[in-house]
């Protein structure tokens, strides 16, 4: 076993929130634990069973990337509040990845979240065990996920069939971004 990270999405009344567990060792991402909350579940609710996961003796003090992206922000806090140290991200449209001084917030675009995905799947450096009980829910979320170009040459980046979700996809590559183009390296 290497370096547990966790990848947090937050949603509540129309989106999931997601947990995606990664074991990273060796340039080799094994997810090891999928974790999605019904539909109106508390905030206080999942930080408690955060808690309970982040203090397991099996996960060593794993890194907690949480994203803080809408009503995510204070939802961070209650997590330093419980002693759970987030990272918490900041999902933007932007082109580079900054963080913001005086919050320690991660400003992270979008599209560097799903290349890291992308890089894991077409490398086979990432597994995913299909044994896990949201295994399959996370392959359906993948085979949704798209990538668009907007008439405004923007890019988009989500589930293409309305009523779909990526709340695990997006919790995975806030693992992945922090295990390897993201900044866990930096405090290796």
């Amino acid at each position: 076993m290497g370096r547990f990270t966790i990848g947090l999405d937050l949603g509540q009344a129309q989106d999931y929130s997601a947990l995606v567990i990664v074991d990273s060792e060796d340039a080799h991402n094994q997810v090891r634990e999928i974790r999605r909350w019904a539909l109106g579940t508390p905030y206080p609710t999942i930080v408690a069973d955060v808690q309970l996961l982040v203090a397991h003796p099996a996960l060593s003090s794993p890194d907690l990337v949480v994203d803080a992206t809408g009503c995510g922000r204070p939802v961070v806090d209650l997590f330093v509040a419980a002693n759970c140290t987030p990272i918490g991200v900041l999902i933007t449209s932007g082109s580079h990845v900054t963080q913001d001084e005086e919050t320690r917030y991660w400003h992270v675009p979008k599209r560097e979240l799903v290349s890291t995905v992308q890089i894991g799947l077409q490398s086979s450096t990432l597994q995913i065990a299909r044994a896990l009980p949201e295994a399959a829910v996370l392959t359906e979320e993948l085979l949704n996920f798209q990538a668009r170009i907007t008439t405004s040459a923007n890019d988009q980046y989500g589930e293409w069939r309305q009523g779909k979700h990526d709340d695990i996809v997006l919790g995975l590559a806030l693992a992945l971004w922090w295990i390897g183009s993201g900044a866990g390296w930096l405090l290796a």
